[in-house]
């Protein structure tokens, strides 16, 4: 992904390799700049890259018309960012049944929908409450409602913490992690956070718009350790050493 011409140009990527299975969880990390937002986005299909291919389901998501990326978007890929970017005006059962109601599905049953989802995400009983009338994580519950309610192949979350605190984005990540795995769904998080990262079963490590690295969590990982205890826990540097991914299917 190439922004400008001529010696201004500025590669914000430069010849990405990856692959991710289905139902597999994968952090994507790097500094500022580095590419890994960028890289999100061509994947989710919300920018053309100026080069390559994004194959989604055997299809190349980068050929795509506009208007084709949009549909796309709406009916096979669920997102979660930062500020959980809800509609103010409308109640948590509607910002999470919006998609549905998008894609042309009736009120009625994309509200039925959403309802169940936001059940599932510990939202039962706040179905009508607007935006501003929620704490910053029930906000980010019914995003991830939202994000969960057309039952998508991979859902894309954009520091789905950076607004909390670490308490609350320890629990965000729990229920973002566990709903995903629950749907068979794939997650692409980005985020800068080692933390975050270790909710993951894989993570990438960006530099300069390439992959430099690759780290895989042992079997079994468990999430991790409690506030209280994190000063313990091992550091992004104690890390395993990488490993070569092995026939991930695209």
């Amino acid at each position: 992904m190439v922004y400008g011409t001529g010696p201004t140009a500025t590669h914000a990527l430069a010849g990405v390799d990856l692959s991710i299975a289905p139902a597999e969880s994968v952090a994507i990390m790097g500094p500022s700049g580095s590419g890994k937002t960028t890289l999100l986005h061509c994947l989710a299909g919300i920018v053309r890259p100026t080069s390559g291919s994004v194959l989604w389901r055997e299809q190349d998501i980068a050929s795509l018309k506009d208007t084709q990326r949009t549909a796309l978007r709406r009916s096979d890929f669920g997102f979660v960012f930062q500020s959980g970017q809800l509609l103010p005006e409308l109640p948590a059962v509607e910002n999470a049944a919006l998609p549905l109601m998008l894609g042309g599905m009736p009120r009625a049953q994309a509200v039925a929908t959403a309802v169940v989802r936001l059940g599932e995400l510990g939202l039962a009983g706040m179905e009508d409450r607007r935006p501003g009338e929620l704490s910053g994580g029930q906000a980010q519950r019914v995003a991830i409602a939202r994000a969960l309610v057309g039952s998508p192949g991979v859902i894309f979350a954009d520091e789905p913490t950076g607004a909390l605190d670490q308490t609350t984005g320890a629990e965000v990540m729990a229920v973002l992690t566990q709903a995903a795995a629950r749907s068979g769904a794939a997650l692409v998080v980005v985020t800068h956070d080692p933390t975050v990262a270790r909710w993951c079963s894989r993570t990438v490590a960006m530099r300069d718009g390439l992959v430099s690295g690759e780290f895989y969590a042992p079997a079994g990982h468990q999430p991790p350790a409690p506030a209280t205890q994190q000063a313990t826990a091992p550091s992004a540097q104690q890390a395993p050493a990488p490993q070569q991914p092995g026939g991930q299917g695209r």
